[in-house]
């Protein structure tokens, strides 16, 4: 069936790498799917022409007319002013400054539009169409090169006052911790996140320990990711575990407060390193039971993320389809 035969919203998943465009309907069905780089260090300007230029390709491909659109989702990487429409400054977007994403798109493409935090929006695909449907009160956390995060309470998105609620990857966990890409210091992002495991991984090595993960690229360190991390981890390399296990053990810590604090019935973990399993989420799941008060820690469950890659276009159509008018910007 046609997209055209029933309304889909046009969703954009705008990260740091990547843009991911799509057309969806109201049931999480994907009609139409475009990927391109985002080339980010090129500034706003050119990435927001290739936005704009997705956008419309996906409107050709599936062969949509304006009023097939409910509208525009777009879920960026970053500090979100959900209500103002603003991507207020991102790490993963050089150059962005209160940026007016929202309105710039809804002027150039004459379509209602939104704009949501990307992990906000991951958390929504994932009550309604993935891990967690049928829950009311859940947390998402993506761990992948960062951390980010976003709560369902009562079955709905919780936004906070500006729109920027769920900033769970910069938490505090040690105040004397390693700094973060946002600035402050011992953040839960900087502490178990990818890269906090590989710039841990490539310290110690270079303080002199050994590991088999050398060989895994070569003898080149700046080839070290998580990935290759979990690949030595995997094979018994004691250094990597170590690494794994220290990153786990925070996870748990920060996954604690949010059991104490919302008392959630299942915290649902996606991104890259959660491909991990249980090699993160056993100590991250013992954490818990050690720290939290052992009423919601007997409660909260944890699980890996269903709709991968998917989750935040899926999310932030479902955005749209249940907003009201008062939410977006018309042309």
């Amino acid at each position: 069936m046609l997209a055209s035969r029933r309304r889909s919203v046009l969703a954009i998943d705008l990260g740091g790498t990547k843009i991911i465009a799509a057309a969806v309907l109201s049931t999480g069905e994907i009609v139409s799917r475009k990927y391109s780089l985002t080339l980010a260090d090129e500034g706003p300007r050119p990435v927001i022409n290739r936005l704009s230029s997705a956008v419309a390709e996906i409107i050709a491909q599936a062969k949509l007319k304006t009023s097939d659109i409910a509208g525009i989702g777009i879920a960026a990487a970053g500090i979100i002013g959900t209500k103002e429409g603003i991507v207020t400054t991102s790490p993963n977007l050089p150059g962005w400054r209160d940026v007016p994403l929202r309105d710039i798109i809804a002027e150039r493409l004459g379509l209602t539009t939104y704009l949501i935090n990307d992990a906000s929006a991951a958390a929504l695909g994932e009550h309604r169409f993935g891990a967690g449907r049928g829950v009311d009160n859940l947390i998402y956390l993506t761990v992948s090169t960062g951390i980010g995060g976003g709560i369902i309470m009562d079955g709905g998105l919780y936004l906070g006052a500006d729109g920027c609620a769920g900033e769970i990857g910069h938490m505090i966990i040690e105040t004397h911790g390693p700094q973060c890409n946002c600035g402050k210091f011992g953040c839960l992002e900087a502490l178990a996140s990818g890269s906090a495991m590989t710039k841990e991984l490539v310290r110690r090595l270079n303080q002199g320990e050994k590991s088999s993960i050398i060989e895994l690229v070569a003898g080149r360190l700046e080839n070290i990711t998580a990935e290759e991390v979990a690949i030595a981890a995997r094979q018994g390399d004691s250094l990597a575990c170590d690494i794994v296990a220290r990153a786990a053990n925070y996870l748990g810590i920060g996954l604690a407060n949010l059991v104490n604090i919302f008392n959630p019935e299942l915290i649902v973990i996606g991104g890259g390193v959660s491909k991990m399993g249980n090699m993160l989420l056993a100590p991250a799941r013992k954490a818990i039971r050690d720290i939290a008060f052992k009423l919601p820690a007997q409660t909260a469950r944890i699980v890996r993320a269903r709709l991968g890659s998917n989750a935040e276009i899926i999310g932030a159509a479902v955005y749209v389809f249940e907003q009201q008018p008062k939410g977006g910007r018309k042309a």
